[in-house]
């Protein structure tokens, strides 16, 4: 890096943000020099890593609570993928915040649908459970004479079947 500056061939143009380039300051128009301050404050912290909080938790819960951070952000990934949450169209605050509400509800059912088939043991997959229910079919009828309403689930696949059994013992 020095050897470019010196040379003359390291311009402002081709400077990034990225790796050694955020130790170099633009002075003037054209001026590039390595900010030395800079690159030994960085020093100081190799290989540390901080925490600021405004929480009343000890240093250990801190800890404890960022080693669990990783559940969060695979809840965000989670709800705009499987979910597809995102985007939201609403302008009206009343209308943004049912749609967060029903968003958080599917998460919160995706949850229990996840625990109650690792639960199960079974072999079906999130996916493949969400999948499964796009073809399950219900009729419902009236008896004629005693106007009983029945309902009746039609031909299912051996894996529609057994997610519809692990459903009904759990829910």
């Amino acid at each position: 890096m020095e050897k470019q500056i010196k040379s003359g061939k390291l311009t402002k143009s081709s400077i990034n943000n990225r790796g050694y380039n955020k130790y170099l300051k633009l002075t003037g128009e054209i001026s590039i020099e390595i900010d030395y301050e800079k690159y030994k404050n960085d020093d100081t912290w190799d290989g540390l890593k901080g925490y600021v909080t405004n929480t009343k938790l000890t240093n250990q819960q801190v800890l404890d609570n960022y080693k669990n951070l990783w559940h969060i952000e695979k809840a965000f990934r989670m709800s705009k993928t499987d979910l597809r949450i995102r985007p939201i169209y609403h302008r009206l605050r009343n209308r943004i915040e049912a749609h967060i509400c029903i968003s958080f509800t599917a998460y919160c059912i995706y949850k229990e649908l996840e625990r109650v088939l690792y639960q199960a043991k079974s072999t079906l997959s999130l996916r493949k459970a969400a999948e499964l229910t796009h073809n399950i079919y219900q009729l419902n009828y009236t008896l004629p004479e005693s106007k009983q309403t029945k309902k009746i689930l039609l031909n299912m696949s051996n894996e529609q079947s057994e997610l519809c059994q692990i459903i009904n013992e759990n829910f």
